[in-house]
């Protein structure tokens, strides 16, 4: 049994055969975290995982799956925090899944620099707005917005948490991939993988997710088109297994 509160509810993550605790008012997670999930290089047998702005946990439980690493989350609101540590206890994870409630930049200094294979992260989105525009939700408005990590430290995070060759995979809007690019760069972690996703055929791209190496060697792969629906509105075959199992393997080596 889980305990839940107020209007939470025990969604289920079909794909892994696994459930999750999620709240309208607080967070629910998009699909961008499955993508993201299935987009980063896992370590199969051993290593560490780090997922930074971890929400309720859903990238950690959506990848344990696919690798038997260490796998650590990091949520600064306690509640989305809460949220994530009763949905590991529900499912069995503990062993295997550790969360970790604080700030994602004091985390190098906590955690211990160079230590991580693996980075993967889901920053806000949007710039702070003026706050006659704010959600007037908080946990909302912390989640989509750079209010208390910008995509800056994020990347800067990511960088310091690495080993040299290590990973670190992101999920952003088109509009920000020049920012990206930069800082990624700018941290040393060179970009290898870029894909666009586009709502359908026709459309205009709305998201991305990009993959970099620590120190890595200059050689941005560009990969196929990511469609999430069919013309009929139904998911593509690709999104369908993302979502309901059989996922489909990319080539996730360095080239």
């Amino acid at each position: 049994m889980v305990e839940l509160r107020n209007d939470e509810r025990l969604d289920y993550l079909l794909a892994e055969e696994l459930r999750i605790i999620q709240s309208p008012s607080v967070f629910s997670f998009s699909l961008d975290a499955v993508l993201l999930a299935r987009f980063a290089y896992l370590p199969i047998q051993k290593g560490r995982v780090i997922d930074l702005c971890s929400g309720n946990g859903v990238i950690p439980l959506l990848i344990s799956n696919r690798t038997k690493a260490n796998i650590i989350g990091v949520e600064i609101q306690e509640r989305l925090y809460d949220m994530a540590l009763r949905s590991i206890s529900y499912n069995h994870l503990e062993n295997q899944i550790n969360m970790i409630h604080g700030d994602i930049k004091e985390m190098p200094e906590r955690l211990g620099k160079g230590k991580f294979d693996v980075v993967i992260c889901n920053p806000p989105y949007f710039v702070t707005p003026p706050k006659s525009e704010k959600n007037i939700n908080e946990h909302l408005a912390i989640a989509r917005h750079e209010i208390l990590c910008t995509l800056e430290d994020a990347i800067q995070v990511s960088s310091k948490l690495l080993r040299q060759g290590g990973k670190a995979a992101f999920v952003h809007r088109p509009g920000r991939l020049l920012d990206i690019l930069m800082l990624m760069r700018k941290y040393r972690i060179e970009p290898k993988r870029l894909r666009f996703v586009y709502p359908r055929y026709g459309k205009e791209a709305n998201t991305i997710l990009v993959e970099g190496i620590k120190d890595g060697s200059k050689d941005l792969k560009v990969l196929p088109p990511l469609y999430i629906y069919k013309a009929e509105n139904q998911y593509s075959e690709e999104v369908e297994e993302m979502l309901f199992g059989n996922a489909i393997e990319y080539d996730k080596k360095e080239g």
